[in-house]
């Protein structure tokens, strides 16, 4: 049964809020009036209310096409605990539990139903629909339906047929990032051309964007965390599954509680791995880019690259897990030439044509030029999705503006040194051997190939081995060199000519010193969730948000649910700040809507009364329990 209020009723009384944000009220109203919208909308922006309360206004049950298997319970465990009834359809589940769900989705008992894409292959699940009232599809993850982009489904392309076989119901296709191509791209493949389209500001103010040159990656790492992310919960994404294993057990060993996460990890160990991660607090997780899509996980304060990301698209998707409370969170990436090359080498033996092959060239040279600004990051992170800004004061470049420096005599040397290998010996090296020759070292390998008698032979000792590194990783990223080949060779491009025949200047940014936020300018604030939270809080208010933490992780253990799932740290920092003395008061802090309010209201009082709360109420029964 649809509920007949007002969607500003439904999510006050539901979600426990006053106001819409941004754009939802004109998307929500659009789509409650049986409209077609594209919403484009940063992760941690509402996007889920988009649909959710639409599908809670209309008559019929709302159908949310979703790729995330894994976290379906948790999507619907977490509706539940608002009051809404919601369930899922998916290869995880018997045949008992999927006719309970199906029961209840034909006798209107549920709001919400949940369905991977690939259950729309089955006809079953089509005649099922068909005998049913649907009130809304929802097509979350959008993006997934573009064919070259970093999160492709193919089941995703069979999502235009919902249109034609149920032409009145309104569809609603929701996605965190999408360039204009992608976007041009999602509404032609759902054939949302004649859709509204809603695009809100890509910016996430609270995170604050650092890159910093690569040196020991683990122990750069280690330093952060140590210094601004102590008992933070958090994700480190490395490229090789190798890679990934080695930097958990590092960390562990540490002292930093971190488990690893990739594609060929034994299924059952991965689904703990992300269960530990959502339910906890404080885990770090060390994973491929299989791990994140669909995280509801509020408090995540760092997003920690050890590998350059293929594209802008993978990076803003990926850093986008952090901050979606609001709170302040770190994105932090280490990258070096060496990135570079295992980027340049993955795109030619990767699949797809030379034309494919050049639009993954144009997405790291994107991602390059990201790297190496002087300007602020966030001004040309957002120019990438067609959105102009100032700059922002929270990014690495803002608040310690990097130096610049006249680089195109030590450039010159650089494409020299590659021109006589290639003319006087006709052959090609990588920039290890480059920058000994230039520095003059007779290692082994120099003298076995006679390059100490090159006329650039020691010609570069103005310069330490650090910063020829930074000027070759500088003139690839300009396009000044290029990389090619298995061992990752030097050579020149068009471009090279400029500057060796002195047309062109070249200017080079100045490596900045190992720095932590709050050397910077502290900007940033403290570190958001975790032990850190609480200090941003009125003095008086922290043993109370404590208190409060205590009682959730108590709670949520009891029903086998994240601790989000109770509440948001956001929600009880304000009940920490403010101090509610009754049941109507407390109802009035943002996110305790009446469910919550019923189920837990008396024990959160209790706990700002100093008294025992009360035993944690049992979960409502499951489909899982029911089958």
């Amino acid at each position: 049964m649809a509920d007949q209020r007002s969607p500003l009723d439904v999510l006050n009384r539901v979600f426990g809020y006053d106001t819409f944000r941004g754009q939802q009220q004109e998307i929500i109203e659009h789509v409650s009036r049986g409209g077609d919208a594209l919403v484009l909308m940063p992760t941690g922006g509402g996007k889920s209310l988009c649909y959710q309360v639409p599908a809670l206004v209309r008559d019929g049950v709302g159908v949310v096409i979703s790729p995330l298997i894994a976290l379906m319970q948790d999507q619907v465990d977490a509706l539940r605990a608002l009051g809404v009834r919601a369930g899922f359809l998916n290869s995880t589940q018997d045949f008992e539990e999927r006719r309970l769900v199906e029961a209840e989705f034909l006798a209107g008992e549920i709001d919400l139903l949940y369905l991977a894409p690939e259950r729309l292959r089955v006809e079953s699940t089509l005649r099922l629909l068909d005998r049913g009232e649907i009130s809304l599809f929802a097509i979350d993850e959008a993006h997934c339906v573009a064919q070259w982009g970093h999160d492709f489904r193919p089941d995703y392309l069979m999502l235009s047929e919902l249109h034609e076989r149920w032409p009145q119901v309104p569809r609603i296709a929701l996605t965190a990032t999408a360039t204009e191509a992608t976007h041009a791209e999602i509404a032609s493949r759902l054939k949302l051309q004649d859709a509204r389209h809603f695009v809100a500001s890509f910016d996430r103010p609270n995170i604050q964007y650092r890159i910093v040159p690569k040196g020991e990656p683990k122990k750069q790492l280690l330093k952060l965390l140590r210094a601004e992310h102590e008992g933070d919960a958090g994700i480190v994404y490395c490229l090789s599954r190798s890679s990934v294993e080695k930097t958990a057990e590092w960390l562990t060993q540490q002292g930093i509680e971190a488990v690893p996460y990739h594609a060929k990890l034994d299924p059952a160990v991965r689904a703990e791995h992300q269960a530990r991660f959502l339910r906890e607090d404080g885990l770090v997780v060390v994973a491929t880019i299989a791990f994140g899509m669909g995280i509801d996980k509020p408090d995540v304060r760092f997003v920690a690259h050890l590998d350059l990301p293929k594209s802008i698209e993978g990076y803003y998707q990926e850093t986008g897990r952090a901050g979606r409370d609001g709170l302040p969170s770190t994105a932090w990436l280490a990258y070096g030439l060496q990135d570079v090359v295992q980027q340049r080498k993955l795109i030619d033996v990767g699949p797809g044509d030379e034309a494919h092959r050049r639009r993954l060239s144009s997405h790291l040279d994107a991602m390059l030029a990201l790297c190496e600004t002087v300007e602020c990051r966030r001004v040309r992170l957002l120019a990438y999705f067609g959105e102009e800004s100032g700059p922002c004061g929270n990014c690495d470049t803002c608040l310690t503006p990097p130096k610049t420096w006249d680089g195109t005599v030590a450039a010159q040397k650089v494409l020299s040194t590659v021109v006589r290998l290639k003319r006087e010996r006709g052959q090609k090296f990588g920039a290890g051997q480059i920058v000994d020759i230039l520095l003059g070292r007779k290692t082994a390998k120099v003298i076995q190939f006679d390059h100490d008698a090159l006329k650039v032979f020691g010609v570069g000792t103005e310069l330490g081995e650090a910063q020829w590194r930074s000027v070759v990783r500088q003139l690839v990223a300009a396009g000044l060199l290029a990389v090619e080949g298995e061992y990752g060779t030097l050579v020149l491009t068009e471009a090279s000519a400029e500057v060796l025949g002195g047309r062109r200047e070249v200017p080079l940014r100045e490596d900045p010193k190992a720095t932590t936020a709050k050397s910077a300018g502290g900007a940033r604030g403290s570190g958001g969730g975790g032990r850190k939270a609480a200090v941003e809080l009125p003095e008086e208010a922290v043993p109370r948000f404590e208190a409060l933490r205590a009682w959730r992780a108590a709670t949520a253990k009891e029903q086998g649910v994240p601790a989000y799932v109770v509440f948001h740290d956001a929600t009880l920092r304000e009940i920490a700040t403010r101090m509610p003395g009754s049941l109507a008061e407390l109802g009035s802090v943002g996110g305790v809507g009446e469910n919550k309010l019923a189920k837990f209201g008396q024990a959160v009082l209790d706990v700002l009364a100093g008294r025992e709360a009360a035993e944690p109420p049992l979960p409502e029964p499951s489909a899982d329990d029911e089958g």
